[in-house]
């Protein structure tokens, strides 16, 4: 007994320090950054740089991903393939060749799309854009090679890169040290020969909402055929109009200067969300509705809203978690997937997009919106209107999980005592009005 209660404070204990990065529909997600040194030079290496997106439904979108680090010695960059550096910094000490950059701190980008086939490498030049490990997995990689001078030239004396930072695009992601593992083995185009890197080291980058802003970025709102109330987004869900500082403004749908305050920044800048002013001032609105009720299925219609003026949602994603999922029987324009974070329930769906019809949500205004209808089966054994069983338990938006309202506000199915009472009295009231009506024509 004594050690099952040490155990579980362990546990407990540990949880305290991780709680931030942790997700529970997605326990393992992770950022995995792999160097393999793929050959030593005069006075360095060249190595390929990897990078994997093991989170399930949490993508990079437009402006892409941004990495860094603090060079451990007075290492500079003599080359990059399929991605280049922000800045290059002061090389003047280099009187021939001037390298890449020079800089302490560098900053690199992917490259765009369309770049020459000179400056390419596998799985680069997408933009920094890579879709989570759900979606699509072929399009969750991105990679570079370079070349680094001034380093070390062996196993020994070559020094890891510190203080490795991402951005994706913006803030959010927290990254370890990086370990030396055993070297990568690659194989030939043939599949008959197997090399080897000369050296491997990993980082692993871990998403924390909490870090990523100080406010939630999306909310949930509700609503019944059988009920005419409609359940809003909780009133300052995101963040309160009174407080402009923390939720960074708000722009009212009317205002005749909207084009001129939505913000214009470059292609490798993240920008701040521009809200329309809401009660709830969230730049997404998930509502959930319950459409229609069969003898054995019943449907629902779900409605993603943009309010923000200053971003386009490419590849949006949402997931989902509800216990009828298990018996989803079609969905309409999105596409589906299973997500079954601990093997045992098939409760959580990850939905998305479809591919050059609605997998870009547009900015706030008249098309800022998507929208399906989704038909579950009834397992009667536990299926029911009652006590908001037939809304979600969670919902996120890009990975985000997004505001809630309180269970006891959840539209609830009609009382039918009070409608036995108010037809009773109904009743009684009309015998006795037509009891003193022939009362007073006798």
């Amino acid at each position: 007994m004594d050690f099952f209660l040490c155990t579980i404070l362990s546990l407990l204990l540990l949880s305290c320090g991780l709680t931030e990065a942790y997700d529970p529909l997605d326990p393992i997600a992770n950022i995995t950054i792999t160097w393999d040194v793929q050959k030593w030079t005069d006075d360095g290496y060249t190595a390929a740089v990897t990078m994997y997106n093991f989170q399930q439904y949490r993508h990079f979108q437009s402006p892409g991903w941004q990495m860094g680090w603090t060079w451990a010695k007075k290492e500079v960059i003599w080359g990059m393939v399929g991605a280049q550096t922000t800045e290059q910094g002061d090389c003047s000490r280099f009187k021939r060749d001037s390298p890449h950059c020079c800089k302490k701190i560098p900053t690199v980008v992917d490259l765009l799309p369309g770049t020459p086939y000179n400056q390419q490498t596998a799985n680069c030049c997408k933009g920094g854009v890579l879709s989570s490990w759900a979606q699509d997995p072929v399009n969750a990689v991105s990679s570079f090679q370079i070349t680094v001078g001034q380093s070390g030239t062996t196993n020994r004396t070559v020094r890891l890169p510190r203080n490795v930072t991402l951005k994706a695009p913006g803030p959010g992601y927290t990254c370890g040290p990086a370990k030396i593992v055993k070297p990568s083995r690659f194989f030939t185009p043939d599949k008959r020969r197997v090399t080897q890197a000369l050296m491997t080291w990993i980082i692993t980058c871990t998403y924390s909402q909490f870090l990523a802003q100080k406010t939630p970025t999306c909310c949930v709102s509700m609503s019944a055929f059988y009920n005419k109330t409609v359940v809003p987004c909780q009133k300052c869900a995101c963040g309160c109009q009174k407080n402009l500082a923390q939720t960074g403004g708000c722009v009212n749908e009317d205002d005749p200067h909207l084009v001129q305050v939505v913000p214009v920044t470059g292609k490798n800048e993240y920008v701040p969300p521009l809200v329309r002013c809401t009660r709830h001032m969230c730049p997404i609105r998930i509502h959930w509705h319950i459409k229609l009720n069969y003898r054995e299925y019943w449907r629902v219609k779900i409605t993603i809203t943009n309010f923000n003026y200053a971003m386009n949602y490419s590849q949006w994603n949402i997931v989902l978690q509800h216990p009828n999922f298990e018996n989803l029987t079609q969905l309409f324009s999105f596409n589906y997937n299973s997500l079954s974070p601990y093997g045992v329930a098939n409760d959580t769906a990850l939905l998305w997009g479809v591919k050059f019809y609605n997998d870009l949500l547009q900015t706030s205004g008249p098309n800022g919106n998507v929208q399906s209808e989704l038909l579950f089966q009834k397992d009667f054994s536990s299926f029911t209107f009652h006590q908001g069983w037939a809304f979600p338990r969670r919902v996120y938006f890009n990975g985000d999980n997004c505001v809630m309202p309180p269970p006891d506000e959840y539209p609830r199915l009609p009382n039918v005592s009070s409608r036995i009472t108010i037809s009773l009295v109904t009743i009684m009231m009309t015998f006795f009005t037509a009891l003193v009506f022939l009362l007073l024509q006798a």
